[in-house]
């Protein structure tokens, strides 16, 4: 028998005593590191909060691994390596090589998570935010039991005077689809994609159906895009909606709108998409983008008293307080939204939490951004919720084929909408499609929130060429729409001014 015990097992040995006889105590846990329990970690640590984080996979969630991010960087990886915007432009043309850029944007998207990752963590490093990785689920008492990853799951506890769930979402994975086949994908899964496809079937028409149709296309992909809705992109103007269909299509998408995926069998080397309508698709891959579910299971809800709907997200009330007192929820976890969004979420959250005044609501006109190609992007009323609120509106549009910066770039196919009161001529919304839309829209969505007119834009003196400029053109549109600019009838305003 030996005389001395194995240093490895003595430190597990102590370790495990310890933590029977520890249980570590914080002011707040958060249960998930991504962009509402980074929001809600920071607001708290900045007042002097002893907080802790606890995150089962990478900090970050999904905006910093398979979301915002690693998109975005698809989008202008692809535009980059393609020069699909430009190429008619220039009269440019050529074969890309699905190899080399399958292999560029793959390196390239890895090397923009990774720094993400590292931002977050080197954040919550400064912050004084100690962060543990495992998975976690709420005890009695207001306590967290955390399975560590780092010690092959053995279980600690932490106590806390406040706790936030902030677990995110997943994918929604139809039931009827098997999701085993190698070549049919949920969005988190596409980027373990081998190589770039010769075609793809694209389900979902929303924004991330729509990121990853245009981008594949881009890449030279043949796809298809279904969507069972009346329309793509749901949520944006309608008018907006219509337009970037139009432009999808004039880069050579198959829209399907309308129809329903009835189910996919395997024929060899092929997908046979057979839609309930009875038509019968042929792809090489298949990408689902229909929607997300919460991370609700294996928390222990109903053991803390934590209500969910039928959807199974948690419930919350103003101040994101659930059923159960100290405990808050914030992000998809409640419903799934905009990771800006959800970080506004935690921060208000944790303000409540604490009863601090750094933040004591959300703001009620957040932007929406689609990172397609075109990208599309709004803020405020849509025309359809104007007319159904009973407001008397009008609109004002500027087509960047008649702007400067549009003819210079020779990207034609953007437009800037503004709804606005005929009485008072007060901002009520804003929409656009074009190159740099997500950015474009924040002017528009500043002057909501200060209640300003579209008169102000034509005060104000831009930069020219800019795609800002759209905005006083719009408003000159507007101007004449209402009668205080008299046109001869049937011209249209250019934009020179």
């Amino acid at each position: 028998m030996k005389e001395f015990i194995d240093s490895k097992l003595l430190k597990k040995i102590l370790w495990q005593r310890k933590l029977m006889k520890n249980t570590d105590h914080y002011d707040f846990v958060v249960i998930g590191g991504g962009p509402a329990g980074q929001g809600a970690a920071e607001a708290a640590a900045i007042y002097g909060y002893k907080t802790l984080v606890v995150e089962s996979n990478v900090l970050g969630g999904v905006v910093a691994t398979t979301g915002g991010a690693p998109t975005k960087t698809l989008h202008d990886a692809a535009l980059y390596f393609t020069g699909f915007r430009d190429r008619g432009v220039y009269g440019l043309a050529g074969q890309i090589d699905p190899a080399f850029v399958g292999k560029h944007l793959r390196s390239r998207t890895i090397d923009v998570c990774t720094k993400m990752q590292e931002t977050v963590r080197l954040t919550f490093e400064k912050r004084g935010i100690d962060v543990i990785y495992g998975r976690a689920r709420l005890g009695p008492g207001r306590t967290v039991v955390v399975a560590e990853r780092q010690h092959g799951g053995q279980e600690r506890k932490f106590s806390a005077d406040r706790i936030l769930l902030a677990t995110g979402s997943r994918p929604f994975c139809p039931p009827n689809i098997s999701f085993e086949d190698p070549n049919i994908y949920d969005s988190e899964k596409l980027f373990t994609i081998p190589r770039l496809p010769k075609n793809a079937l694209v389900v979902g028409g929303g924004a991330i159906g729509c990121e990853y149709a245009s981008i594949f296309k881009a890449l030279g992909v043949s796809v298809t895009l279904i969507d069972s809705g009346d329309r793509l992109l749901s949520m944006m103007d309608g008018e907006i909606s219509r337009l970037a269909a139009t432009v999808y299509e004039g880069m050579g998408i198959r829209l399907i709108i309308g129809k329903r995926v009835k189910c996919i069998q395997r024929v060899q080397d092929t997908l046979e998409v057979t839609l309930e309508s009875g038509e019968i698709l042929s792809s090489e891959t298949a990408l689902f983008a229909v929607g997300r579910s919460a991370n609700t299971d294996g928390l222990g809800l109903n053991e803390a008293g934590v209500n969910t709907n039928e959807r199974r997200e948690i419930v919350v009330d103003r101040g994101f307080q659930t059923s159960a007192e100290g405990i808050y929820a914030a992000g998809d976890v409640i419903s799934p939204s905009l990771s800006s969004v959800s970080m506004e979420q935690g921060r208000v959250a944790a303000c409540h939490a604490f009863n601090l005044a750094f933040k004591e609501s959300i703001d009620p006109l957040p932007v929406w951004a689609v990172y397609s190609i075109p990208e599309v992007a709004g803020v405020g009323l849509t025309e359809e919720e104007a007319k159904a609120q009973g407001i008397d509106y009008e609109v004002g549009r500027s087509n960047f084929a008649t702007l400067p910066r549009g003819i210079i770039s020779g990207h034609s196919d953007g437009m800037l909408k503004l709804v606005f009161r005929r009485d008072n001529h007060r901002l009520l919304g804003v929409h656009a499609l074009g190159d740099i839309a997500s950015e474009l829209i924040g002017l528009g969505q500043a002057t909501i929130h200060l209640g300003g007119e579209i008169d102000l834009f034509n005060r104000l003196t831009f930069a020219t060429p800019t795609y800002s400029m759209a905005y006083k053109f719009a408003a000159f549109d507007g101007f004449r729409r209402l009668g205080t600019v008299q046109q001869k009838k049937g011209d249209d305003y250019v934009g020179y001014a």
